[in-house]
């Protein structure tokens, strides 16, 4: 059945576009069932705030090794094949958590292995992902194709936790089970692709000089390295999702299924947002909502830090979520947009090295530093940091703040 003609619908046309929205959207479903689930258990087993960070660490480390290697790799290969054969790890750790959970185990370390497993497959999944989105549509649609793909990311991210939480009352077995079958699903989905795409343009030997290809051209480039390290830095150190399962016992009292609320509201302030831009696109004064959406980031998460009311929260959670979906939107699309299809798999991985120093490496950093302060200090204070940091990035990258429309997309040779 063909779909309605519309601005924000007109990528969903590719039938690979499609394919590779619905796996990813089930993975990501599967995914955070799987992450309620773990924060829960880990917390449960061992009553300790580091143990929730040291989630975040147990799946950065090996991201960080490997993701560079991966970012050749989706230059060299088929980015089609990488995405499947990550689909299939994440799988597996699934069924491996499932294992641990029917052992009744008391150590939490089996976890921290199954999770360093999962960070290596995301390590390659990051840059093959992000880079094949261009391939897969016309040049014309490539802007709504992001706020699409950002849109229904976020729209797992919000059915995701809601369903892991529920899923949970029944037992972490349960929850790990649905999030494999999920996973399983999502395989066959891109199985379902047919290979169409444009083959990856690098032919070069492999060599330390092409490894660090990516991260020489991002250096090169402020627009591009003040976009991918003002988000690193924002998200290091105001976000405050791997306390989530802490604020929902001991300062919100309101169990799992709370939690799996609370995970909800940054994505569902984010689906919003990526679905107004699918049909508003951002096309101007590029710099001044990039910068915005940071500010919103760092105010809301002093909020959420504050409030005791579950209402509130949830609120102010979402606005983080609004105010980072503009960021990334912005920065996805700069990036690839600004990037040749020759260096786009390693381009993409030095931002999903900044994406998971973020994100993973802020867990840590949100455990470490609510052991230090406390709980409730070390949000607000995060959220601080991130006013603070908003405002350095805005003196160090002129050029960035003053963008006002994305730069042409660039050739194969690297040139507008």
């Amino acid at each position: 059945m063909d779909l309605p003609s519309t601005p924000a619908t007109g990528a969903l046309h590719d039938r690979n576009f499609r394919w590779f929205l619905s796996a990813r959207f089930l993975g990501n479903i599967a995914t955070q069932i799987q992450s309620v689930a773990i924060g829960w258990q880990v917390y449960a087993i061992t009553g300790n705030v580091l143990d929730l960070g040291l989630i975040g660490l147990a799946q950065f480390a090996p991201f960080i090794a490997l993701v560079l290697p991966a970012g050749q790799v989706a230059d060299r290969r088929d980015r089609r094949q990488i995405i499947i054969v990550c689909h299939a790890v994440a799988c597996l750790c699934g069924l491996l958590l499932l294992t641990f959970t029917l052992s009744k185990s008391t150590s939490v370390w089996p976890v921290f292995g199954v999770l360093a497993l999962f960070g290596s497959a995301r390590a390659f999944l990051m840059p093959a992902g992000q880079a094949i989105v261009i391939n897969l549509v016309p040049a014309e649609q490539f802007s709504r194709a992001v706020a699409l793909n950002s849109s229904t990311f976020h729209l797992a991210v919000v059915l995701g936790p809601m369903a892991g939480g529920v899923l949970y009352l029944a037992g972490p077995a349960v929850a790990y089970v649905v999030a494999a079958i999920l996973l399983a699903i999502s395989v066959l989905m891109l199985l379902a692709m047919r290979a169409q795409q444009r083959p990856p343009a690098s032919q070069e030997e492999t060599s330390w000089h092409a490894l660090f290809e990516g991260l020489r051209y991002v250096w090169s480039r402020p627009i591009v390295l003040g976009a991918i390290s003002l988000d690193l830095f924002a998200v290091l150190f105001g976000g405050a999702t791997a306390l989530l399962p802490a604020y929902a016992r001991d300062v919100l009292d309101i169990g799992p299924t709370g939690l799996g609320l609370l995970r909800t509201a940054p994505a569902a302030g984010a689906a919003i947002t990526a679905g107004i831009l699918a049909i508003r696109p951002i096309s101007q004064h590029v710099g001044h909502w990039m910068f915005g959406g940071v500010a919103v980031f760092g105010v809301a998460t002093i909020v959420f830090g504050a409030s005791t009311d579950p209402v509130l929260s949830f609120v102010a959670l979402a606005l983080t979520g609004a105010g980072d979906m503009v960021s990334v939107y912005i920065r996805h699309v700069l990036v690839q947009l600004a990037t040749p299809d020759a260096i786009r798999g390693r381009v993409s991985a030095v931002n999903a090295v900044f994406i998971g120093a973020s994100n993973e490496l802020g867990e840590f950093e949100s455990g470490l530093t609510a052991k230090w302060f406390g709980l409730v200090r070390s949000v607000i204070i995060g959220g601080v940091a991130t006013l603070a940091v908003t405002a350095i990035w805005m003196r160090l990258f002129p050029v960035l703040r003053k963008m006002g429309p994305f730069p042409a997309a660039r050739d194969e040779t690297g040139t507008a």
